[in-house]
């Protein structure tokens, strides 16, 4: 490696840093789907009855 290249690699290690946020931000941004807004609170009574049924079978 040149002396060039040894200087450049903490810039380039910094920018790729940044480049990272950057994407990381924009997805945030552009994909809001957040899953603990939509917690499910378990099955429901048409399970329930499914279940009864099966095992009275």
């Amino acid at each position: 490696m040149s002396a060039m290249e040894l200087a450049l690699q903490p810039l380039r290690r910094r920018f790729a840093r940044l480049v990272v946020r950057c994407v990381t931000l924009i997805d945030g941004v552009m994909n809001p789907y957040r899953p603990e807004l939509y917690y499910m609170r378990g099955p429901g009574p048409k399970c329930h009855a499914r279940r009864q049924a099966a095992l009275r079978d």
